[in-house]
């Protein structure tokens, strides 16, 4: 039974994990979005009296408005594009092949569901409740949002992992290896579009069912989901967690501009885009704009708590450390550099840590901040789409004033609880070396080198199954969890290691794209 569940660990592991590369594009789909709406919305130019210059008609009119359909085009077809990225994460091996499927599964399927409604006569309006249809890609299809990719992008993961390599008859050889797998997506698709056309208008009633319970929890809702999330970071499956509010009916819907949009993020960017905007929904921001005064403003207390009780022959070499990943968690809302520093020498640090992040969350529910973001909730994502947008459309000004005292309140709590308990956080150690391990010491080190150590932390060549990445983390799949060496991975630069099965999280920072890059590289070398 135990068996069972590390192994379930795992495919969420990785399912989380091929979540990022759709992801990693909101930002650049956001800030694109974010400027064009801006810098096109009339109040916007009237306010800052900027019509000689962005006007309609002016040459930056027309730049900010390709900006403005750009950022917007990616919003509009993230179905999609999680079908292929999740396709492409959860892959073995011939990655193309599995992109390509499932791009090929997601037409099929819709496209199958969309006949079926035309044959039934559900096509025609007021035959079907509103929202319940919508335009994908270019076909009339039931609404299924991301989970219709999600959906399209495992199902064809894990066909391709199971055909790419077939043998067919020799009459028939041609059609063999991966050039099977689009094949078989295809009829196994054409049957999910019918099983989905009968059943997922029931699914979708639950998914609006439970949406309704969480938005009408109120504040407490709020609350709970803002300790979840941040408490499954450790866990790395904060992205199944909060990508159903962000991306379904779970998150809301809402009519705008006579469409109907579903999830949190989606109503966000879409009022983002609408020149009839006013205020954006807090039903909808609520599920985002909590990171601010946390990622800001708490965490960088947090920092400077760990710096101030670090032996003063050891600050300089913790400053730069803190001052690093603070400024990473200001800039670009990556926390868990600053995170992982205290949650594997302390983690009650940790647990309150969580509780103050669904405050955090509740707190500007209450307040009604409707600020927005992609993914990050750094101070980018702050001017873009809070203060850009204006104090009226989003009261991000309460950020501000909350954040400060959030400051105040990381710093003093943080600092009383690691003298009072004597944590031993970056610069309490005493041993030398140890505070070492969270510091850049091995930067200067060869990429070889650092490879070598990490393989061999993790058990030697042969006991890697999967090695993949995720925003901080290396993320890998192992034959015998036991072979692992937490210290010498500590000693390749990581700041913790968390187990579970064979599923095994190494966690670098924000640079671990690189370092898996370099790992890749010297695995191919060694074979």
């Amino acid at each position: 039974m135990k068996r069972k569940e590390n192994s379930f660990f795992s495919i969420l592991q990785r399912v989380g994990r091929s979540f990022m590369l759709p992801i990693a594009l909101l930002p650049i789909a956001g800030l694109l979005l974010g400027i064009g709406s801006s810098l096109t919305n009339a109040t916007t130019i009237e306010a800052y009296n900027l019509g000689a210059i962005l006007g309609p008609g002016t040459f930056l009119n027309s730049v900010m408005q390709i900006l403005a359909q750009t950022g917007s085009i990616v919003f509009a077809n993230l179905p999609i594009i999680f079908a292929m990225g999740v396709a492409l994460g959860m892959a073995e091996k011939e990655h193309g092949t599995a992109v390509l499927s499932a791009a090929i599964a997601f037409f099929i399927m819709h496209q199958t569901i969309s006949t079926l409604l035309k044959i039934n006569g559900q096509l025609e309006e007021g035959a079907m409740l509103s929202g319940t249809i919508s335009n994908v890609v270019g076909i009339q299809s039931l609404e299924m949002g991301v989970f219709g990719g999600i959906i399209v992008g495992l199902g064809v993961a894990a066909l391709h992992n199971r055909f790419y390599k077939i043998e067919l008859p020799t009459v028939i050889s041609f059609f063999g290896g991966v050039r099977f797998v689009p094949i078989i997506s295809t009829f196994v698709y054409i049957l999910v579009g019918i099983v989905m056309y009968f059943i997922w208008p029931y699914i979708q009633r639950g998914i609006y069912s439970l949406g309704g319970l969480v938005l009408n929890s109120g504040y407490f809702g709020t609350f709970i989901y803002g300790t979840i999330e941040r408490a499954l970071i450790p866990f790395g499956l904060h992205h199944v967690f909060y990508m159903p509010f962000w991306q379904t009916g779970l998150g809301g819907s809402m009519v705008i501009d006579g469409q109907t949009v579903m999830g949190a993020q989606n109503i966000f960017f879409a009022q983002l885009a609408s020149p009839n905007t006013t205020q954006f929904s807090v039903e909808a921001t609520r599920f985002m704009s909590g990171k601010f005064p946390l990622m800001i403003f708490g965490l960088p207390g947090a920092a400077l708590a760990m710096y101030s009780v670090a032996k003063p022959s050891k600050r300089k070499v913790v400053g730069g450390l803190l001052l690093s990943a603070a400024l990473t968690s200001i800039i670009t809302g990556i926390t868990e550099p600053l995170e992982f520093t205290f949650l594997f020498v302390a983690p009650v640090l940790y647990v309150i840590h969580s509780i103050f992040a669904g405050l955090a969350y509740m707190i500007m529910h209450i307040l009604n901040v409707g600020i927005g973001m992609t993914f990050s909730g750094g101070i980018i994502d702050l001017f873009l789409f809070g203060i850009l947008q204006g104090n009226a459309k989003t009261n991000w000004i309460n950020v501000i004033w909350v954040g400060a005292i959030y400051f105040a309140v990381y710093y003093l709590l943080f600092r009383i609880l690691i003298k009072k308990f004597n944590f031993v956080t970056p610069g309490r150690e005493d041993d030398e070396a140890e505070t070492r391990l969270y510091t850049r010491k091995d930067v200067n080190a060869s990429k070889e080198d650092k490879s070598a150590m990490i393989v061999e932390g993790l058990g030697g060549k042969e006991n890697l199954a999967n090695v993949d990445c995720c925003a901080t983390r290396l993320r890998v799949t192992v034959k015998d969890s036991s072979l692992v060496k937490d210290e010498l991975l500590k000693q390749s630069g990581a700041s913790g290691i968390i187990k579970s099965g064979s599923g095994v999280q190494v966690i670098y920072g924000p640079r671990v794209t690189v370092i898996k890059s370099n790992l890749e590289d010297y695995l191919d070398s060694i074979s």
